[in-house]
């Protein structure tokens, strides 16, 4: 795994990166998930249980402040780091933009514990923002299918903390790739509800990570996008 990452860093043509753990004395609690994490040929990650960001900034030259923290989707299952993370990371950094390529736990029907991850890299980003060169009122995050899900958690559950936790995870901006947004039986998208909820998910549980439902006046600007061949 530690070569492919290395294929994959070696895409960011810069050596303004770097790797960080999340929760440098390990996350409070576990997603139970014991296999050693498997990277395929492809850079798909699974069995996720050690949260990181790997941060790409961009040449002091073209520096925009601006800030994106990257969720590659996959069911929450794995997480497609490549196509959903470092391409982006080197396309947002050709724009001055900072890219903060985030390796979230996988849930393995623990609801709460990707949206913590995520919650968690936003404070790390705000907290270094002035050693990163990043301006604290520009950061944004950007998720696709399953990430956009665990995005929009992001931007919409960080009311629930206390003020001075709210302040410190609220985003300027989200970007949602054809994101995963409701929980409910029919509409969602079946192995992303199964992996982060369970088989038997309460009412209460899948209103809650229903995200359309959680939008607030306090809920960021946010863009959409969708593919002209999806089908949902």
């Amino acid at each position: 795994m530690k070569l492919l990452l290395g294929i994959l860093l070696g895409l960011i043509s810069t050596a303004n990166y770097k790797v960080m753990d999340i929760w440098p004395n390990g996350p409070q609690e576990s997603n139970e998930l014991t296999k050693e994490e498997v990277m395929s040929e492809s850079g798909r990650i699974t069995y996720v249980s050690n949260p990181q960001i790997s941060v790409v900034l961009p040449d002091a030259e073209k520096n925009t402040g601006a800030a994106v923290i990257l969720c590659p989707g996959g069911g929450y299952m794995h997480q497609a780091t490549q196509h959903e993370g470092f391409q982006f990371a080197e396309w947002f950094k050709e724009q001055g933009i900072a890219a903060i390529v985030l390796k979230y736990r996988l849930p393995n029907a623990h609801a709460q514990i990707p949206g913590k991850d995520a919650l968690q890299a936003i404070k790390l980003v705000r907290e270094n923002a002035e050693d990163w060169n990043i301006n604290p009122n520009k950061i944004g995050i950007a998720g696709f299918s399953a990430g956009g899900h665990l995005a929009s958690t992001a931007g919409t559950h960080f009311v629930y903390l206390d003020s001075a936790e709210a302040v410190a995870s609220r985003l300027d901006f989200m970007i949602l790739f054809y994101p995963v947004i409701s929980m409910e039986e029919g509409c969602s998208h079946g192995g992303s509800r199964k992996n982060l909820l369970g088989d038997n998910p309460s009412q209460e549980l899948v209103d809650r990570y229903s995200n359309h439902k959680q939008v607030t006046s306090q809920t960021p600007p946010t863009l959409i996008f969708l593919s002209n061949d999806d089908k949902t």
